[in-house]
């Protein structure tokens, strides 16, 4: 008998905690859906690891993985429920995360606002120092107001500190040097150094990385020490891996000492595996598109590749204005979020007009059909109401859903707007799915992507069911929806490898350095990024890239060039091909600045592969189900998955475990024998 090897794949989302479990010895996958529990997420994920474990008795013993994703860190930030968090800097500085960059994001605004700075003026301390550019000592550091300081914060109740001091990249000595202060004093402290989190140019983007990083360091470390001690208490003797906002897992050591890289987490892992998936159907050009409970995703790939950024915001003032949040410098898979899940909740604003979201019904209460107290409508509301889900059939943390509450909640709307129940649901979805259209559009826009040759992956809960009516509106002519939609992401933690990026700005002429100085310093950065890539990973190959941030003498922006040769010739070469791809044009006889070097290293794995999953079902008989090109309730095909074979032409329902797919009117779909939904588009279908 094969010995299991199971692997679990963990995502925690504001509404639902998926679970994948793998068995690589077999390559069977196995999916489940529990409700999140927000006020301690860790007990919401040991409630999932008890049913898997009631289904697998010999789980604790042979579970070797625990790969997991959370919402955790990007909402402390956007609800503010970080860490009490100080900011030690140089003197004449302490102002930096408030000033920014004086760039006006809307010149035309002369009322423009932006996020309040993560650290309050009164809590950033200046001390006396100061390192010059290239790394040499122009004042030395005041150790006896750094105590001063450090004790004044601890007795005003900080918890964390964040510590910039100018020019840290070039020589990060007096940072080190407040760390071993504190360490030396009767404090509790925790430090977060923007050496160790950012060392790089642009003193407000280091600033406020490093701000944000010693923000959640503190509820992260709590959050994983609990999960950590609640898995032994259990008998589950596995080490935990997180997944980073860039697409590659690091052991949870690493995550609590930089854990602004967890920011997006959860929303990276369906965009691995909806890459994956693209690929595997034959097409390069894709977007994600991730409806889970609380919010929507949405990704731009394109030749096969995510979108990686060091220039990632959060906290935005305005959506789609760039310059208008806060800057997060680390590698971010770059994707637009927005209010918009299964939880939305519908209100009518000043102006009469019906609105839904941001605001959500999350897991506690959750929407009114859900039957937990929950009062206010929802997407979910709606959906139920529209005849897309079937109380009976809904499997979302065997939760029986409730008509009749929906229908209480969604009249509440009906009777100031002038409609019926049926009418107001449907205008709800109608404005959820154009306030996700927008968003997607306008995000392609920013990044040149043209979906009318892209192909949609859907997942997530909601997904499925909206894909059709987004695609619509996008012009998007095909959809793949996989197996176990509405756990995707966590199927993409699986998939993921340990990787990590190091960097370190060394910023001057090209012409200045030379081949042994640049090999010196990327032999340190691959170094660091080995070390953290081997505790993942200690007996995988391990690969690297190199790369350096270049520009123009005089620019103001670098692009991004991998380094093959680091003689100035070919660094040169490389940079003038790249700048002639991007701008069309290049210069001959201007100099080359080098500013930032990078290192990144990534080892070898294997994940689960796309087929089937076992399951049950049978045709069921057709349903009422709204139509949003009839504008009425019409009669659908309603299909399980599981047991689907051939093509169906739309309108129909296919129903998965934690998942609906809706197949528009005209529509056609194919279930793939290897394990996906391949919906085709009408190309011209007519709309009132």
């Amino acid at each position: 008998m094969t010995t299991p090897d199971y692997r679990i794949g963990c995502d925690v989302g504001g509404s639902f905690t998926d679970f994948i479990l793998f068995d690589a010895a077999t390559g069977a996958l196995e999916t489940l859906k529990v409700a999140t529990t927000p006020a301690a997420p860790e007990q919401g994920i040991m409630q999932g690891l008890s049913q898997l474990a009631a289904r697998h008795p010999d789980l604790a013993a042979h579970l070797n993985t625990f790969i997991h994703g959370t919402t955790l860190v990007i909402n402390a930030i956007l609800e503010r429920k970080g860490a009490k968090t100080a900011l030690l800097t140089t003197e004449g500085f302490r102002d930096i995360i408030e000033t920014r960059r004086e760039i006006r994001y809307d010149i035309y605004d002369i009322r423009q606002t932006y996020p309040s700075p993560i650290v309050p003026r009164n809590l950033r301390r200046p001390v006396p120092e100061r390192m010059g550019h290239d790394g040499q000592i122009v004042a030395p550091l005041d150790t006896a107001k750094v105590r001063a300081a450090l004790m004044e914060l601890a007795n005003e109740g900080v918890e964390s500190v964040a510590v910039c001091l100018i020019n840290a990249y070039a020589n990060p000595a007096h940072e080190r040097e407040i760390a071993k202060i504190a360490q030396d004093l009767p404090l509790t402290l925790s430090l977060s150094l923007s050496a160790d989190i950012l060392p790089e140019v642009r003193e407000f983007e280091r600033f406020s990385t490093t701000a944000l990083n010693a923000y959640v360091k503190p509820k992260v470390d709590r959050y994983l020490g609990a999960l950590e001690e609640n898995l032994r208490g259990d008998g589950f003797a596995v080490p935990v891996y997180l997944m980073q906002s860039g697409g590659g897992i690091v052991t949870a050591a690493t995550a609590r000492a930089a854990p602004v890289r967890l920011a997006e987490s959860g929303p990276v892992g369906g965009v691995l595996a909806a890459r994956d998936l693209a690929l595997a159907a034959g097409y390069h050009d894709a977007i994600a598109f991730d409806m889970g409970g609380t919010t929507a995703k949405t990704c731009l790939i394109r030749k096969g590749e995510m979108p990686v950024t060091r220039a990632y915001e959060v906290d935005r003032v305005h959506r789609f204005k760039r310059g208008s949040g806060t800057p997060l410098a680390v590698p971010t898979v770059d994707l637009i979020e927005i209010g918009a899940g299964g939880g939305s909740i519908a209100h009518i604003d000043g102006l009469g007009r019906l609105c839904v979201g941001p605001e959500s019904a999350v897991a506690d209460p959750g929407p009114a059909c859900f039957g937990r107290g929950g009062a206010l409508p929802t997407v979910t509301d709606a959906n139920l109401l529209l005849g897309y889900l079937d109380p009976a059939e809904f499997a979302a943390g065997g939760i029986r859903l409730d008509r009749a509450a929906a229908e209480a909640a969604v009249a509440a709307l009906a009777v100031p707007l002038g409609l019926s129940v049926l009418g107001t649901a449907a205008a709800m979805i109608e404005v959820v799915n154009e306030n996700m259209s927008q968003a997607a559009r306008i995000y392609a826009a920013e990044n040149g992507g043209d979906l009318t040759r892209s192909t949609m992956v859907a997942f997530g809960g909601g997904g499925p069911l909206h894909g059709a009516e987004v695609a619509r509106r996008l012009r998007v002519p095909r959809i793949l929806v996989p197996e176990a939609a509405g756990v995707f992401s966590a199927m993409g933690f699986l998939m993921a490898t340990p990787r990590y990026e190091v960097a370190r700005s060394h910023p001057r002429r090209l012409s200045a350095t030379t081949a042994p100085e640049l090999q010196a310093i990327l032999d340190d950065l691959l170094a660091q990024a080995r070390s953290v890539v081997a505790a993942a990973a200690p007996d995988a190959p391990q690969g690297a890239s190199l790369f350096a941030d270049l520009r123009y003498f005089g620019q103001g922006h670098q692009l991004r060039v991998p380094l093959d040769d680091l003689s100035h010739g070919a660094i040169t070469a490389a940079f003038r091909a790249a700048y002639l791809q991007s701008y069309g044009y290049a210069y001959d006889d201007m100099e080359v600045e080098l500013v930032t070097l990078r290192a990144e290293v990534h080892a070898s794995s294997t994940g689960p592969t796309f087929r089937p999953l076992a399951g049950i079902g049978a045709v069921r008989p057709t349903r009422l189900a709204w139509d949003p090109i009839a504008r009425a309730m019409v009669p659908h095909q309603v299909v399980a998955f599981a047991t689907m074979k051939g093509q169906i032409t739309g309108p129909a329902l296919i129903n998965q475990p934690g998942a609906t797919i809706h197949v528009s009117q005209g529509a056609t779909a194919t279930r793939n024998p290897a394990g996906w939904l391949d919906i085709s588009l009408p190309q011209e279908v007519p709309h009132d």
